[in-house]
């Protein structure tokens, strides 16, 4: 017999914050994720101990999903980032810097953390209130019947995956098709409340990026394409082909003994049973002139083949992925059952052709009206294409308040100096300026002294909105400095340098911007952690 080792008594940690250990580990994903930051961010190459799969990016998604986070407070900032990015898409680095630099600067404030986080919200409040407001300077309107901007926000997207080892001309083809994507999933016809369609992504690895492109529908991959059978499809009229699509299995496979038990008379065959219904299926499907029939799941060869014979074309093994868009571009119900469904189930399609590319065979499903679209994204290898897939106060305010105008004051700062920290990540060569009228960042090649004369050294702020035409004074960005109070920003660039502009996701950076708040907060409330050492 074995012997049986004691059972070890919990971990107790009190007040985490102070322990060394945490503010190194937290200093270090700091370090890491803001050297990652903006379109000249460095790139990281990820790998376990022993081995295995290499990972080169900067993108937080890929960091976050790979690094090895033991401790508890860095567990709940990397799966507070992760649930952000899960949602938007975007801005991971951007929450995790401003995050890690917050709890950085708030702990080191000789103030109470209650406090600190009943101030850093009200703080929040001022900026997202701010935010939504007319007034603000940091919002650049969509016009749809001007593509410029958007073309801009994705433009500034793609130049910031540096692993994704895109030229120029690899980024303006791929900025068109995704504006077009997007564009081909805005409903043609809207009666009271909108509803975005889908863009599946198609990955083809292998190809060159110039090989990418976007087609109305859907395409499904299938290794069974047969080109001469497609040709003689069954349709309702010349621009119209009805289709059933099925949700269930269609196998022929008995029932799973799990499920309960079942009475079979002497001499009856469950095999053949349920062979026969799937043909009464199938003959009920002839009958009401269905010409394609996609199952998510396998479908019997002998039924395969029935339909086939009647000019139906099957497509099985489709995935669930595909089964709302397609619902959606095609106006069918998914059937759950195969003893029984009504013909209200049906949908239709415009046509259904084959794509080829590379080695890859595709159906083609195209829809009457185009709300759903198929985004083929090609890349040259594994690791690129994985980059690829792709947002004043007044003195009244402490009359009522537990904490001192002073205390406000170190929060605030330290508040500001997080913010800023992230807007000096975004360079890792230039030196970064902040001109003392908008608030922007202007980007100067480093080895100037600081007694330059900088209005001969820059043309445009990082963004592009604001131009180097007016009377403006500049300082280095640094943290800790003490920030003057911008104005607004002018409802017109003073150059028209729309198709220039480097834009961000605002409801991601929005988001972003309150998650960083929220987890600094959350952090900095934590007094004890509690942790299982068997």
């Amino acid at each position: 017999m074995s012997r049986l080792e004691a059972k070890k008594p919990s971990l107790f940690i009190s007040d985490p914050l102070t322990k060394d250990a945490v503010s190194q580990s937290l200093s270090l994903l700091n370090r890491i994720l803001k050297s990652c930051y903006g379109p000249a961010g460095r790139l990281k190459q990820l790998h376990n101990g022993v081995g295995g799969y290499v990972c080169i990016t900067s993108q937080s998604s890929a960091i976050l999903g790979r690094l090895s986070v033991s401790h508890p407070v860095l567990k709940v900032l990397t799966a507070s980032v992760q649930n952000h990015v899960a949602r938007f898409s975007d801005c991971g680095l951007f929450t995790a810097i401003l995050c890690c630099s917050l709890i950085e600067n708030f702990k080191s404030l000789p103030v109470p953390s209650c406090t600190v986080i009943k101030i850093s919200k009200d703080l929040l409040s001022l900026c997202t209130d701010y935010l939504k407001s007319e007034a603000c300077g940091c919002r650049v309107s969509v016009d749809f019947s001007n593509l410029k901007t958007l073309l801009c926000l994705v433009r500034s997207v793609l130049t910031s995956k540096p692993a994704c080892m895109l030229n120029a001309t690899e980024v303006d083809h791929l900025t068109m098709l995704i504006v077009k994507a997007f564009m081909f999933t805005i409903p043609c016809h809207v009666e009271t409340k909108a509803v975005l369609g889908k863009c599946v992504t198609v990955p083809v690895k292998g190809r060159r990026v110039l090989d990418s492109t976007v087609l109305p529908g859907l395409l499904i991959e299938t290794p069974e394409i047969q080109f001469a059978k497609l040709l003689s499809v069954k349709r309702i009229s010349s621009d119209a082909i009805k289709i059933a699509l099925f949700c269930v299995s269609m196998s022929g496979d008995l029932f799973n003994p799990e499920e309960g038990m079942i009475t079979v008379h002497h001499g009856i065959s469950l095999e053949m049973s349920e062979l026969n219904q799937l043909l009464n299926v199938g003959k009920q499907l002839v009958n009401d002139e269905v010409g394609l029939v996609v199952c998510q799941k396998v479908i019997h060869p002998s039924l395969k083949q029935y339909l086939k014979e009647n000019q139906v074309m099957v497509v099985d093994r489709a995935g669930l992925s595909v089964m709302e868009p397609l619902s959606q571009m095609t106006g069918s119900k998914p059937i759950a059952s195969i003893h029984s469904f009504s013909p209200s189930c049906y949908g239709s399609l415009k046509d259904v052709c084959t794509k080829s590319f590379g080695s890859k065979h595709f159906v083609h499903l195209i829809p009457n009206d185009t709300v759903v679209c198929s985004l083929v994204l090609c890349n040259r290898n594994e690791t690129t294409w994985d980059e690829l897939k792709t947002c004043s106060l007044s003195t009244s305010s402490f009359k009522d308040a537990d904490y001192s105008q002073t205390q406000y004051q170190l929060i605030a700062d330290a508040f500001c100096s997080s913010l800023e920290s992230v807007a000096c990540s975004l360079s890792h060569d230039d030196e970064i300026l902040t001109d003392t009228v908008y608030g922007h960042c202007w980007l100067v090649p480093s080895g100037f002294p600081s007694v330059s004369n900088w209005s001969d050294l820059l043309s445009k702020c990082g963004c592009g909105i604001n131009s180097n035409t007016q009377n403006l004074n500049w300082r280095l960005l640094r943290p800790h400095f003490g920030s003057p109070t911008p104005q607004s920003c002018p409802e017109e660039p003073s150059v028209k340098a729309a198709d220039l502009l480097t834009l961000d996701c605002f409801a991601a950076k929005y988001s972003g911007l309150q998650v960083a708040v929220e987890t600094a907060n959350l952090i900095l409330d934590l007094k004890c952690i509690i942790e299982d050492q068997n």
